[in-house]
């Protein structure tokens, strides 16, 4: 059984978010709290495998309970919050803090249609509780483990890092690691709505020395230059002459796909490609870096012992496709050095 608390300073949205929960024979609600404090209180007490936690609440609100929880007791935690969308930053700020994901409530703070988002809610709990927050505890591994010789090619031209759940905070760990003299440019596909990717670029600009901005239909690729790929579409990557260029298709499912950026690089660059797949669910990704490393490319996934979801970079590593399963404070490194 999954135990949840349920964290809200509305009792409608306590009661409604624990009802469809229980409709999950999976899931037990053990609890629920009305302010961020009495929430810190009772995750030390009760020490449930998931806290479904709001933001605007009285007392203590959620960032700072977020904090307390991370510091104190590491627990995975879903944001499910009515912030408007002109405080998304909000959003990113708590995933940076530690939170494993986020869920939008649909109208507002008090969301009186709350059955219609039931599916994601019990879908995001079951993701969060198998979440890796103990390395927060531990420390982080110095060493990496390489599990094959790269093969020998031009120097590389482009990166391309690829994360979902738990990424924005360990992109920007790897991207404020990398100095603006790199000679490759960078696209990030991170999985995230269209209306979160202007607040995730502009968040990684402030903390990394790169240039950063969100991509553009038909932006150059160039050194020292990172593309966060845009919510809403497929990014892929042209030519025009000599030039290499951002390519945006409309989007025919919910969120971009790793694999076709990487794979619409591997037309263009060849081998001259440094492939990155950070933590996140599933195996969206594993079948580009094969096409990196056949196309002879270099090859990192990060390693188990960093990651909040091992999904992704474990299918890749099942493929035989990796050449570096580095921790995450590390990648900047390795891709310094296979540039």
């Amino acid at each position: 059984m999954i135990k949840v608390l349920v964290v809200d300073d509305s009792s409608f949205m306590r009661k409604s978010i624990s009802y469809m929960l229980k409709a999950d024979p999976e899931i037990d609600v053990i609890d629920t709290a009305d302010n961020g404090e009495e929430a810190v209180q009772k995750v030390k007490e009760l020490h449930p495998d998931v806290v479904l936690l709001d933001i605007a609440m009285p007392m203590m609100d959620g960032l700072a309970a977020l904090t307390h929880i991370m510091a104190d007791c590491p627990t995975p935690v879903l944001i499910l919050s009515g912030v408007d969308k002109k405080d998304m930053s909000v959003i990113l700020k708590s995933l940076r803090l530690g939170a494993v994901d986020y869920i939008q409530k649909p109208t507002g703070v008090i969301s009186y249609d709350i059955d219609g988002i039931k599916d994601e809610i019990i879908t995001k709990v079951h993701i969060a509780s198998r979440a890796n927050v103990s390395m927060i505890e531990r420390g982080i591994p110095e060493e990496s483990y390489i599990t094959g010789r790269a093969k020998e090619a031009a120097k590389k031209r482009i990166v391309i890092i690829g994360a979902s759940t738990g990424g924005p905070k360990a992109t920007t760990t790897v991207l404020s690691n990398i100095p603006d003299t790199i000679s490759a440019g960078i696209v990030i596909v991170q999985h995230m709505s269209k209306e979160f990717t202007p607040f995730f670029s502009e968040q990684l600009k402030l903390e990394c020395s790169l240039n950063i901005s969100e991509a553009k239909d038909n932006d150059l690729i160039g050194p020292g230059r990172a593309l966060v790929a845009p919510g809403g579409f497929q990014t892929g990557i042209g030519e025009d002459g000599i030039n290499k260029r951002i390519r945006l298709s409309s989007l025919t499912t919910k969120l971009q796909s790793i694999d076709y950026t990487m794979e619409s690089a591997v037309k263009v660059y060849g081998g001259d490609i440094v492939g990155v797949l950070l933590t996140g669910m599933g195996s969206d990704g594993a079948k580009g870096l094969r096409a990196i490393k056949d196309a002879g490319g270099s090859t990192i996934a990060e390693d188990e012992s960093t990651c909040v979801i091992f999904g992704m970079p474990k299918a890749a590593i099942e493929l035989g496709c990796v050449d570096a399963i580095v921790p995450l404070h590390n990648i900047a490194k390795t891709i310094m050095r296979m540039i």
